[in-house]
């Protein structure tokens, strides 16, 4: 697994997907299951995941088909 995102995009990952997680846990402790939330904690914690690995596989398809 080749880095392919920049200390700058990793930072940016990071901070956006905590903001979302804590929102969403935020919305969650009010609404158990709400749909919304749940899929937008899943999507902050893979932003997480791909900021602290400094991997992005979209990035990866996307720069692969060039």
């Amino acid at each position: 697994m080749k880095k392919n995102l920049n200390n700058v995009e990793a930072i940016m990952r990071i901070t956006c997907g905590l903001t979302g997680l804590v929102w969403s846990t935020a919305r969650l402790s009010r609404r158990c299951w709400s749909p919304f939330s749940i899929l937008i904690a899943m999507m902050s914690a893979m932003k997480v995941a791909e900021g602290i690995t400094k991997f992005c596989p979209l990035k990866t398809l996307y720069n692969g088909t060039k």
